[in-house]
């Protein structure tokens, strides 16, 4: 487990005396089978708030299932090819663009809120630390990103909450009992902390074309820059889809 820490904190490893510096860019994933845990050791809350996100994938409904037998069929083969769906150079640009994405105090104050509200719900034994915060304002710059807008909403830290904040929660052992899981309280936190106004950054300002800076108000989440399509509506909360259910305890990580 101190490997593991060595490569994800310090973005490298050492082998015999000798470090190695890891090649960027670089990240750990780990699955989890939610059901058998024989043979292996539940990660410590240190390691598990180390990790950005857990994401839940569930069974494939019906279609998914028969399209995953089609395609076995045309390729006429057990092993799959893969094909890269992106350079290494490109995802780096992808990454330091997820830099500039701005971020007002009001959307950190309510990144802050959020972790700070799960470690006061009666369900949770330890709740979401300061680098939880940090994850989920990291992660809802990324979905700005891929929303073509070069800042931050409100709707983009609900729709990543439950994915960078769920995981990071300990409950207490009754709550097993209930089937209570830690993205139920990350649910109803996000019911019950008021979330801030979307406004655009620069102290309601938007930018027009040319870079030049031209006086608004209170906008609507929506692409920034000019010729940017629209988003296809206000995202939704990461979870598995309805109809899909799995006993409490980790999923994906």
């Amino acid at each position: 487990q101190s490997a593991l820490l060595e490569a994800m904190q310090e973005r490298q490893v050492t082998v015999e005396g000798r470090t190695f510096v890891l090649p960027a860019p670089f990240h750990v994933i780990a699955t989890a089978n939610p059901i058998e845990y024989e043979g292996t050791y539940p990660l410590p809350e240190a390691q598990l708030d180390r990790f950005l996100l857990r994401v839940g994938f569930g069974y494939p409904d019906r279609e998914e299932e028969v399209d995953v037998l089609r395609r076995r069929v045309a390729r006429r083969q057990e092993a799959v090819a893969l094909e890269p769906v992106l350079r290494a150079d490109a995802l780096l640009r992808v990454q330091r663009a997820v830099e500039e994405v701005e971020v007002e105090d009001t959307l950190a104050g309510y990144c802050v809120d959020l972790a700070a509200a799960t470690r006061r719900r009666p369900q949770v034994l330890v709740g979401a630390s300061p680098r939880g915060a940090l994850g989920l304002m990291l992660v809802a710059r990324a979905h700005a990103v891929l929303r073509r807008r070069d800042y931050v909403t409100p709707e983009d830290v609900k729709a990543v909450a439950i994915a960078a904040l769920g995981h990071r929660l300990t409950l207490k052992p009754e709550m097993w009992m209930r089937r209570v899981a830690p993205e139920d309280v990350v649910r109803e936190v996000l019911r019950d902390v008021p979330a801030p106004p979307t406004v655009r950054p620069g102290g309601y300002q938007r930018r027009g074309q040319g870079g030049q800076v031209r006086p608004g108000g209170p906008s609507p989440s929506g692409p920034q820059r000019p010729g940017s399509p629209a988003p296809d509506g206000p995202p939704q909360p990461w979870s598995a889809p309805s109809g899909r259910t799995h006993p409490p305890g980790p999923e994906s990580r």
